[in-house]
């Protein structure tokens, strides 16, 4: 499995990856000039656009994409939102797998401020399968032989508390965090919940500007999964 972050953070969203046959890109939240750049040219190779929720740092470039000719496959929330329509856009529903090309995708419902979906991507060419989630304080089930992970890792309470206290942000944001995103606490509990025995890599992705500790949030996941570990 190859991963590449193209774009990560409140300031837009896009990850493209591959098991060698069927490329993907994961959110469009960026200017498709930028998507361009970010897969090498081969934006048309792109077997379809994974969204998980209708924010603009996840969808900002979906009329775009969809007029270069790219499958969306997004909650219907989002083309609601964003006034689009049409045979390119596919509507998925939580729990209801679907395939694109050699992968196999289970979508399942994340908790943030609107309807928001992680996804379980399992390759039939590789075998390798890959969980990614993003905007969202939990996630509420159990998964068996991932491969790899993609998670959102947005903040510390220390990190947020700090910024509150030197006027980084308003103290009426740290409720929000707490419901809507991952701190790096979570992130642990989760992952010590899960299977990771066959992990081979985990991604961290999605960090607050303001509120995030990269190298310390490394670290931490290192320390309790022994695993290859990497900050987007």
């Amino acid at each position: 499995m190859i991963i590449k972050a193209i774009a990560s953070g409140s300031k837009g969203n896009a990850y493209y990856i591959t098991d060698g046959r069927t490329p993907l890109l994961l959110e469009c939240g960026i200017p498709i000039k930028e998507l361009q750049i970010g897969t090498g040219f081969k934006l048309s190779q792109v077997g379809g656009v994974i969204i998980s929720h209708q924010h603009n740092d996840h969808c900002k470039s979906i009329s775009d994409c969809i007029r270069a000719g790219l499958d969306i496959y997004a909650p219907s929330e989002v083309y609601t939102v964003k006034k689009v329509k049409g045979h390119r856009c596919k509507e998925i529903r939580p729990l209801k797998g679907f395939t694109v090309g050699t992968f196999y995708i289970l979508p399942f419902e994340c908790d943030h401020d609107c309807v928001n979906y992680g996804y379980l991507l399992h390759s039939n060419h590789s075998g390798e399968r890959l969980l990614y989630f993003t905007d969202t304080y939990m996630v509420k089930y159990k998964f068996d032989g991932i491969t790899h992970i993609m998670a959102e890792c947005n903040y510390s309470v220390e990190a947020v508390d700090y910024s509150i206290a030197h006027g980084y942000i308003p103290a009426s944001l740290k409720e929000r965090l707490r419901m809507s995103h991952m701190s790096i606490d979570n992130l642990l509990e989760f992952l010590k919940a899960n299977d990771l025995s066959k992990v081979q890599q985990i991604y961290l992705i999605h960090l607050s500007e303001n509120n995030s500790q990269a190298e310390e949030f490394k670290t931490a996941v290192q320390k309790l999964t022994g695993k290859e570990v990497f900050v987007c």
